[in-house]
């Protein structure tokens, strides 16, 4: 029975979206998180009866055909790149971006990534680096006996050296934004990878145009909603409950055509 087919798909479907939403709900308090969704689409069509073909020569062809659904496959794995709400950390490496952009951060490989977590601290060559030690790009480094940093909304990095009365402009975060946010490569630590689906970057300063503000003493939190996300999940629950019912339905009726036959 092509039932037994079609509900499978519905419940290998459903086994997906369950992921989805049991990753983004592990993600609940990781900075910088961008919860996913999970989309689908219907699988091929078998044609029972073709639609427009008379049914003899020189009627009019039939308004209606009937075309049976083989079921559902997955489409892809969509990344939303909703503003997260920004918490006080009063920490003044902890940084984050008010509306678009993507803090950029070389890897341990010289290739460049990005990131909207921007929980930085410095390594023992007093550079910004994130949490893994990614030094942030282009790089920033602190002078010695550094007692405040300033980073203003525009991304310049202030420091004021101990025994100095001004602050000296030590350099510029710059943010990275893509035509396609949705098609950056999540790497895990918060990390993204450029893509052919996502564009190449644009780099720019904060607040111009297109870009978001840099808040520093906040970190900006996961975007998930947990009330929404727990709806979800009952949904996809029930749903992987009806297919197994269709499932049990269709096994149920071939045995009832193999016990009339015998």
């Amino acid at each position: 029975m092509r039932a037994l087919a079609i509900a499978a798909t519905g419940m290998n479907a459903q086994q997906l979206n369950l992921e989805v939403i049991a990753n983004n709900i592990a993600n609940l308090n990781t900075t910088g998180f961008k919860g996913a969704r999970a989309e689908f689409t219907d699988l091929l069509y078998q044609a029972e009866r073709l639609q427009g073909v008379p049914n003899q020569a020189g009627q009019e062809p039939v308004p209606e055909g009937a075309m049976l659904g083989l079921g559902v496959r997955a489409a892809a794995i969509r990344n939303l790149h909703r503003q997260g709400q920004l918490t006080n950390t009063s920490n003044q490496l902890d940084l984050a971006i008010n509306g678009r952009g993507f803090f950029q951060i070389t890897n341990a490989n010289g290739e460049i990534n990005y990131t909207r977590a921007g929980s930085f601290n410095k390594n023992n060559a007093n550079q910004l680096v994130t949490l893994e030690g990614y030094a942030v790009d282009p790089a920033i480094t602190i002078p010695p006996n550094t007692v405040e940093i300033v980073v203003n909304e525009s991304g310049q990095v202030f420091a004021k050296v101990d025994g100095q009365l001004q602050p000296n402009n030590i350099g510029q975060i710059s943010l990275a934004s893509f035509a396609n946010e949705a098609g950056l490569e999540p790497l895990g630590n918060g990390l993204y990878r450029e893509t052919p689906a996502s564009g190449a970057p644009t780099v720019g300063v904060a607040g111009d145009p297109g870009y978001g503000r840099i808040q520093q003493g906040y970190l900006e939190g996961s975007n998930v909603d947990p009330v929404k996300e727990i709806t979800n999940l009952i949904t996809a629950q029930r749903a992987f409950e009806m297919n197994s019912k269709v499932i049990q339905a269709a096994d149920e009726m071939a045995s009832t055509v193999s016990k009339g036959i015998r």
